[in-house]
């Protein structure tokens, strides 16, 4: 096939290209879109105990550079003995078998293996491309299984073990964020992230709904019944400005001050600033934390805690509105149990808190509906 015959026979591959990097900030031309299902929390997050096991090749960017928190920084002048450095994945171009077919097969690619932090059911992927303006990949493409323990690649690549195609190789854009919405309610532990054929990509993000294992949780018997690792999440709140009131449930304390939920500065009198969560499944709550750290001339002045029972259940209150200091953790240990499904913290009249945290276990109803939805997922 002649060059004009093979650019007759096919769309503009390079209709999908970001223009080449012209100076001054280089976000100005990023292309995004609303995706709302980032709300819900990263299942790939770096904090959560995700990490990006194995990849094929990772000649002139490292594979771990897909799950930094931050999003990608480019810096025009920063060069290695390999060629530009880029802050993400990036893979060698591919070539074909010989001169006479230089291009490489239809059907080869790269792949990274990526482990869920949290197992859960996928609702949406991010495959962010930022920077990557000419040497992105034609087309991705994204597996998902489900395999207990801590596997090794080896084990991951093995021929018993079942991968599912939630993406199908689709054309993406250059420096752009490129989001898939997903569908199912399978629960999954880990992703094949693959290239058609070569590129790189500078971001992964899973976002979805955590579904902890429910012999792990009787096992332990008493822990966070709030935390995102064990199936909690947030609802709804009143301001998100400065960060995700999800940072709130993280697990570990917080390391700087902008890691747990701050809002804007509330100026209207006899209001204040809230967030609501919801447990994996009914919980009898013994204890509760909360924390200030690294808040210190913006935390909470005050705060109360409110609990029900059921999507329709009235609220009631757990903690009265009491006192917080800036920069510490509070503990309040509770002298009744509080069986909840859900709970709203209110914070007067404004301000950040770092870590919420309500221990206790689920009852017996709580438990065997968190059974239910797990052998439904079919893990």
């Amino acid at each position: 096939m002649t060059f004009e015959q093979n650019e007759n026979h096919h769309e503009d591959p390079h209709a999908n290209d970001a223009a080449p990097y012209g100076g001054g900030d280089p976000y100005a031309d990023y292309r995004t879109t609303e995706l709302p299902f980032t709300e819900l929390v990263d299942l790939a997050d770096r904090r959560l105990g995700a990490g990006v096991i194995a990849a094929n090749d990772e000649f002139f960017a490292q594979r771990e550079n897909l799950l930094v928190r931050e999003r990608a920084v480019f810096d025009p002048e920063h060069f290695g003995h390999k060629g530009k450095i880029m802050d993400g994945w990036e893979t060698r171009r591919r070539r074909g078998a010989d001169a006479a077919h230089p291009f490489p097969a239809p059907d080869e690619h790269d792949w990274a293996l990526i482990r869920l932090g949290a197992p859960g059911i996928i609702r949406g992927i991010v495959v962010d491309t930022a920077h990557f303006r000419g040497n992105y990949p034609q087309r991705v493409s994204v597996q998902a299984a489900s395999v207990a323990g801590s596997p090794g690649p080896a084990e991951l690549l093995a021929d018993d073990v079942k991968w599912e195609e939630l993406v199908p190789p689709t054309p993406v854009r250059g420096h752009a964020a490129n989001g898939f919405e997903i569908t199912g309610g399978r629960r999954y532990t880990h992703l094949r992230l693959r290239q058609h054929p070569d590129g790189g990509i500078a971001r992964l993000r899973v976002h979805g709904e955590v579904l902890p294992d429910p012999s792990w949780l009787a096992t332990l018997g008493t822990f966070d019944l709030i935390s995102v690792l064990n199936g909690g999440s947030y609802e709804d709140a009143s301001d998100r400005f400065y960060s995700s009131p999800t940072q709130i449930i993280l697990p570990g304390t917080s390391r700087k001050m902008d890691d747990g939920w701050e809002n804007r500065r509330r100026r209207v009198r006899d209001t204040n600033d809230w967030v609501r969560f919801r447990l994996p499944a009914q919980g009898a709550v013994r204890a509760v934390e909360i924390d200030t750290a690294y808040l210190k001339g913006n935390a909470a002045g005050w705060i109360a805690l409110q609990g029900r029972n059921g999507e329709t259940g009235e609220w009631f209150e757990i903690i009265p509105r009491t006192r917080l200091q800036p920069d510490t953790l509070h503990r309040f240990p509770l002298r009744a149990q509080a069986v909840v499904t859900h709970v709203r913290l209110d914070a007067f009249p404004d301000g950040g808190v770092a870590r919420m945290r309500l221990h206790g276990s689920l009852t017996e109803s709580g438990a065997a509906g968190l059974a239910r939805r797990y052998e439904e997922s079919g893990a």
